[in-house]
């Protein structure tokens, strides 16, 4: 919903600020009053062209800044965190152009800085415009679809749609997946078989690399501290130390059994040194015992089976000949050997696989071409009634000759989530002319009457209708009951929803929720443009002069009361 519109040096505008409410909106004034200058200035902010003829004169820069209630439209705030601005549904978000006596342009969206197509991209899903010059929303066929499909509320048939769009989608993937890994193993099967043969043979192991490293340093150094332990037990003298303390043993005891036999006893001091000393010799020769033992221990733990390290040096070489030879590295080359087994499955099992794969795609054009068969019938149902509802409206609009179509066109070879047609709306305005786009075929007023007509059949569905719609002079060239009829139509439009018109016809005047009327006045030398809102009276008095021109009459107030009722 649109909040406030402030408008500051917009060529004839000093400063302008309007707070805009739901319903219709009518804008009315004398010609030249500067009635599109209002709607200018919210061009501007919604990302219209802009040039240096906006600003007004003596003024350094024009600035427009449209002010919105976001709406719960996912699509906006989609595109808004898209472009880097976070605003929730029912958050303000401001619009904001500003354009400099020299022709530069800087844009803002919630005060942070933005690109001029970020704004128009963020206005056109907040704001159609319907106008003599420009119509937008209506006018591109890439909307028509969308209309066509919330119209008919076919949302239904749209899931379907969708659902069988990407099982479609995830099958033919997998064949894809399938065809171009076949093609890739087929091409290279001798290659593929005999490095897988050579890798069977060598049969890498999972971190054998790192063991194999290890086990070669300790290998390398076994030899070395084999010949340690050697020197080692020739310098506790082996065997012969062993020999030497039983001999020393065996010569203490002959001593000591010499003293005995001369008389000496057990407490002699003698025989006490002559048995701590045997004692000695004996821990020596035990201890001496077990140390050649722990040597020649030691040395038997180097003692590995012979060329082994050989073996362990061939086997490491062996692995990382074959990792450079496939250009990988030694860790990969187990899960290399089962990548290749793999491949070479699909090449032995590949055309069963696809076979299958084949069917899954066909089993899933299948589903979808039913289901896009199902939402087509219903477009052309929907279509069917659309037509029906935009040629009731043409009539009573002064477009009673004119003709509406729906044409859905088939795309060959598509199957996309959205169905297999696009929609366009045709229309032909006089007996005997072709049908064509719309733009292309109406002019004037017969295209803002035209996008009228359309907007008030599309919105018989509540989620049809934009936010904020604007209708410029609509009702040009029209009176009477045609005016009354545009007035109707836009006074229905606007339930539930924001509607301005600028308008001529006291018809459709009288129908608004709110009048504003703009004026021209010379104010110190110079023209300016101001914006009155009418209340009872006032509006009373501006229908009245629209319905009898310069002079009001009493006839044309009495007239007026009845417009306004």
């Amino acid at each position: 919903m649109l909040t406030t519109l402030s408008i500051r040096d917009v060529v004839l505008i000093d400063a302008l600020d309007l707070e805009v409410g739901e319903g219709l909106t009518v804008l009315t004034g004398e010609t030249g009053a500067g009635k599109s200058i209002i709607l200018d200035a919210l061009g501007l902010a919604l990302g219209a062209r802009s040039d240096a003829g906006l600003v007004r004169a003596g003024a350094k820069q024009a600035v427009a800044t449209a002010v919105f209630t976001a709406p719960d439209d996912a699509a906006l705030i989609a595109l808004l965190a898209e472009r880097g601005f976070e605003v929730a549904p029912g958050e303000e978000l401001i619009l904001r152009r500003v354009v400099s006596a020299d022709g530069r342009s800087r844009a803002y969206v919630n005060d942070q800085p933005a690109g001029v197509t970020a704004l128009r991209e963020i206005g056109a899903l907040l704001v159609e415009v319907h106008g003599q010059h420009e119509t937008v929303g209506l006018l591109d066929w890439k909307t028509h679809r969308a209309l066509l499909d919330n119209y008919g509320g076919l949302q239904p048939q749209l899931s379907g749609v969708a659902a069988a769009a990407e099982r479609l989608k995830a099958a033919q993937g997998r064949l894809d997946q399938l065809e171009a890994s076949a093609a890739e193993a087929a091409a290279k099967a001798e290659e593929i078989a005999l490095n897988l043969a050579d890798l069977d043979a060598l049969d890498p192991q999972a971190d054998e690399e790192t063991e194999l490293a290890g086990e070669r340093a300790i290998l390398g150094a076994a030899e070395k501290a084999v010949a340690d332990l050697a020197d080692a037990r020739n310098l506790l003298g082996g065997d012969k130390l062993s020999q030497r303390l039983a001999s020393a043993l065996r010569a203490v005891e002959h001593a000591r059994q010499r003293a005995v036999q001369a008389g000496a006893e057990g407490d002699n001091p003698i025989i006490v040194k002559l048995a701590l000393a045997a004692e000695a010799v004996d821990r020596a020769l035990v201890e001496a015992t077990e140390a050649v033992a722990a040597v020649d221990a030691a040395a038997d733990a180097f003692d590995f089976e012979p060329g082994r390290l050989d073996k362990a040096e061939e086997r490491l070489f062996s692995l990382r000949a074959a990792a450079r030879k496939l250009n990988t590295t030694v860790d990969a080359l187990p899960a290399l050997r089962v990548r290749l087994r793999e491949q070479l499955r699909l090449i032995e099992d590949g055309a069963e696989a696809l076979t299958n794969a084949r069917r899954d795609v066909a089993v899933a054009i299948e589903a979808y071409d039913v289901a896009a068969m199902l939402l087509t019938s219903a477009r052309e149902a929907a279509g069917d009634r659309l037509v029906a509802a935009v040629m009731a409206e043409l009539g009573p609009l002064k477009l009673d000759r004119a003709r509406f179509r729906v044409m859905l066109e088939p795309i060959e070879g598509r199957r996309g989530s959205l169905g297999v047609e696009t929609v366009r709306f045709e229309v032909a305005t006089n007996a005997g002319t072709p049908f064509g786009p719309l733009d292309t075929v109406a002019s004037g007023g017969e295209l803002a009457r035209f996008a009228l007509a359309m907007k008030a059949a599309l919105a018989s569905r509540e989620d049809q209708r934009q936010p904020v719609m604007i209708f410029d002079e609509v009702d040009q060239g029209v009176g009477g009951a045609v005016a009354e009829a545009v007035g109707g139509r836009l006074q229905r439009l606007s339930k539930g929803a924001q509607v301005l018109v600028v308008t001529h016809s006291p018809q459709v005047a009288s129908r608004g929720h709110a009048h504003w009327k703009v004026r021209k006045a010379d104010v110190d030398g110079h023209t300016r443009t101001s914006i009155d809102v009418l209340e009872s009276h006032p509006r009373q008095e501006e229908i009245a002069r629209m319905l009898s021109g310069a002079e009001i009459t009493d006839e044309a107030r009495a007239a007026a009361r009845v417009l306004i009722g």
